[in-house]
């Protein structure tokens, strides 16, 4: 599958999963068993701390058909109602629009953000509490 099979596979990955109990999932299409994303909780340096983040990345044929929506609210019911999370967030370059409207449907507020993370993009930060 290429780039998102081998990255789910890596040790990052592995990683959080001893540490925090949690990641990214593989999201695989009932009809064919094909891994076509991942979806999940991490969590992400913010602030001095950390932020728990729901992430998506999908294969370009399978954007725009629903799957990252229903992907990522049920991390935010995993989030609220088994981790007990307070706040979870999704961190989103400026310029993903389709993403940031995956995380505004799921019921997050668009907040700008400036330089996130060391790099020379601008950021939202959605938030949902």
């Amino acid at each position: 599958m290429g780039v998102i099979e081998n990255d789910f596979h890596n040790r990052k990955d592995l990683c959080r999963y001893q540490k925090w109990d949690f990641g990214l999932w593989a999201v695989i299409l009932k009809e064919s068993d094909e891994m076509i994303g991942q979806c999940g909780l991490t969590m992400q340096p913010w602030k001095g701390g950390e932020a728990l983040e729901i992430g998506y990345l999908f294969e370009r044929i399978y954007w725009h058909n629903g799957y990252a929506i229903e992907a990522a609210k049920a991390c935010k019911k995993y989030a609220f109602e088994i981790l007990e999370a307070n706040e979870v967030s999704s961190i989103i370059r400026d310029t993903n629009i389709a993403s940031q409207n995956v995380a505004i449907r799921n019921g997050m507020t668009l907040r700008p953000l400036k330089n996130c993370i060391n790099l020379d993009t601008q950021y939202g930060l959605c938030t949902t509490i």
